[in-house]
């Protein structure tokens, strides 16, 4: 790769750190394009992501333009992981990676993803709503911890795309509970417990938050 990958995020959603992940993680150069809600919402961006949200990339060394965190993933894995650090070639694990992914995509990220906007944004208290979602983070957790039993990772006994894709929401739960009783839940799950400390002590992954709180420590000024 000659050029730098120009990376769309934003200082405080978690979903464009799933990509900033991988791109450390392989050691990738990217130039970081910081967007706040209402810029997403112009001519400029809809052609890049016409769902007018981040993350999304533009790569001019293919051409190929991308949006959903998701798919950034799997391409950067396919066209930029010939060694296989962070997936796997053959069957049946390629396709247990993909489907944590997909769990991630689905489980994970729009139950917390609920869960942020009605315990912090929406304008109108709601208790039901409110536990509905955080019973649903403690339902997703519990299913990884199981997932994990006896393992170090999710698939083939090393760290992939399919574990690291869990991280930035997994950062968020003192956001979403600053009492600390539900991180105090999530910690209950032995296995669960244990692959994050994993995790987040990666190199790449460290830098990777620290990019994010700098990004959020920026947006403030």
């Amino acid at each position: 790769m000659s050029k730098p990958i120009k990376l769309y995020s934003h200082a405080q959603g978690p979903n464009p750190f799933k990509v900033v992940i991988i791109l450390e993680e392989l050691g990738l150069k990217y130039d970081t394009v910081v967007l706040d809600m209402a810029e997403m919402h112009t001519p400029k961006f809809e052609p890049i992501n016409p769902n007018g949200r981040t993350p999304a990339i533009e790569d001019p060394n293919t051409g190929v333009t991308l949006w959903e965190s998701g798919a950034i993933i799997q391409y950067l894995v396919e066209n930029y992981d010939p060694e296989y650090k962070l997936h796997s070639k053959a069957a049946p694990d390629k396709y247990y990676e993909n489907q944590y992914l997909m769990f991630q995509m689905s489980g994970q990220g729009p139950y917390f993803g609920q869960a942020a906007w009605f315990t912090v944004y929406h304008h109108e208290k709601i208790q039901s709503a409110q536990d509905r979602y955080k019973n649903e983070i403690k339902r997703v957790t519990k299913v990884l911890d199981a997932c994990l039993e006896g393992k170090e990772y999710l698939v083939g006994g090393k760290c992939s795309y399919a574990d690291l894709s869990f991280l930035p929401w997994y950062t968020m739960i003192g956001f979403l509970d600053p009492s600390g009783d539900l991180q105090k839940n999530l910690d209950g799950n032995a296995n669960w417990k244990a692959w994050m400390d994993r995790l987040m002590a990666r190199p790449a992954v460290k830098k990777a938050f620290e990019e994010k709180a700098k990004a959020a420590e920026q947006a403030k000024h």
